[in-house]
């Protein structure tokens, strides 16, 4: 019992997006076994069937935790309104809840088959950053109106960052963008309402479907040879390895609010 609840996070209330494919799905299943009886998943994607799949396998294994879904296109603020509706359905399920934790992980690449100077349609951008970047903020700060400041209460925000939010990547502009934006963004967040722990956790190079994207649509021929090279020599990380490092470190809870952690730190 005693291990069991050293290696628990406890009874957490967690809404997390991008929860049907890749990074999210193994967050999901690796965030499960560590929530207390009582706790509450909210899934958010826009893949309903991958979803209700995923739901129906976390309640099985962890039958003590209540798992919702709700298929949603966060880039529109009725996506938005109908994740914010859900969690606070989810809120009676949770009371109890001694955590509150919003994992920001929904996100798309962008057209990486272009370089800056191809990219002249303002709504193509206005698009992107819509569902990169804007409901990012309005989510969290919508979710944190919700779960207000309270006794016993604590409030964790995590970004999935990324190298790029750091570092220029050639033909990935509207990526790199994103990813700065939102660190800063969050970076905010943390001076403003010091309450909150916020991480911005960069996963590292993961074995996913995006990484197929990367290798076969990225315009610069060095940075597509990079991650090809990458792939076949065994040095993308797996998801679920990235996971469980990202929650070990929100268990120790030594983080500085705010910062930027890498997978590699």
């Amino acid at each position: 019992m005693g291990d069991e609840a050293a290696s628990s996070m406890g009874t957490v209330l967690c809404v997390l997006t991008g929860a049907s494919r890749g990074f999210g799905r193994s967050l999901a299943r690796e965030l499960c076994p560590r929530l207390m009886p009582g706790s509450a998943l909210l899934l958010v994607s826009r893949t309903e069937e991958a979803m209700r799949a995923l739901a129906a396998e976390l309640e099985y294994k962890q039958p003590g935790v209540a798992v919702r879904w709700v298929a949603a296109d966060l880039g529109t603020g009725d996506g938005v309104r109908r994740t914010v509706q859900a969690a606070r359905e989810l809120q009676g399920l949770g009371t109890a809840a001694g955590r509150l934790l919003i994992i920001n992980n929904a996100g798309s690449l962008g057209d990486i088959s272009k370089s800056f100077v191809d990219l002249t349609d303002p709504a193509e951008v206005d698009s992107y950053l819509s569902l990169n970047v804007s409901s990012a903020l309005c989510l969290t700060s919508s979710l944190l109106g919700t779960f207000q400041r309270r006794p016993g209460l604590q409030r964790v925000v995590v970004n999935v960052s990324s190298l790029t939010a750091l570092q220029p990547f050639k033909s990935w502009t509207l990526y790199c963008t994103g990813k700065a934006a939102r660190d800063m963004m969050f970076k905010v967040l943390a001076k403003e309402e010091t309450d909150v722990r916020v991480l911005n956790y960069a996963p590292g190079p993961l074995d996913t479907d995006m990484q197929e994207q990367v290798r076969t649509q990225t315009a610069d021929p060095e940075l597509r040879l990079l991650f090809i090279n990458m792939k076949n020599s065994g040095k993308l990380i797996d998801s679920q390895v990235s996971a469980q490092k990202l929650l070990d470190i929100l268990q120790a809870d030594a983080f500085k609010s705010g910062d930027h952690v890498d997978y590699y730190d």
